[in-house]
């Protein structure tokens, strides 16, 4: 295989990489949008689960959609969903502990911003490394910048190595 092939099959993993993360994404929002949504209809019927989640699952649940919300927004999407927080004196409290926990147990990671706008988002296994726009665009133009190098180093001769000094004896 050549230079260019290589950079060829590059090219093509690259973009299909892409795709196929865009698209976990989108499923992954997807799945998060119909657990929600049957959690609240089953709750407008009146059926009640037969195996009941218990705080830190449908917290789970609801940050399965990959999209970082701060604490307030989770206790809100509970009582959007219709999960029970009654039992709880305080349920902002109890959902900062979940995080919390979830945080230190590597399921979610803990996005710092201004005060009281702290936000956790879903850990994605790392098994999977993401490459990002940035990535990719830095991956592209330095392609671009080593074979603009080439062109120019194939066109000159190669420097000539300055001839070595002889040691002195001691």
């Amino acid at each position: 295989m050549t230079h260019d092939d290589y950079r060829r099959a590059l090219e093509a993993a690259t973009k299909e990489y892409e795709e196929l993360g865009a698209k976990r994404q989108a499923i992954d929002k997807r799945l998060g949008e119909l657990a929600q949504t049957i959690g609240t209809l089953s709750r407008l019927l009146g059926y009640t689960p037969t195996v009941p989640f218990g705080l830190t699952d449908a917290v789970r649940l609801i940050m399965r959609g990959g999209v970082p919300m701060t604490p307030i927004e989770v206790r809100d999407r509970l009582h959007a969903i219709g999960f029970d927080v009654s039992k709880y004196a305080n349920d902002l409290a109890a959902v900062h502990t979940i995080l919390k926990r979830l945080n230190e147990s590597g399921e979610l990671r803990f996005i710092p911003s201004a005060p009281g706008k702290h936000q956790y988002t879903l850990n994605r296994p790392s098994t999977v490394v993401a490459l990002g726009p940035d990535v990719v665009r830095y991956m592209r133009e330095n392609l671009l910048e080593q074979e603009a190098a080439r062109a120019t180093d194939e066109d000159q001769p190669p420097p000539s190595r300055p001839a070595r000094r002889a040691r002195r004896a001691r």
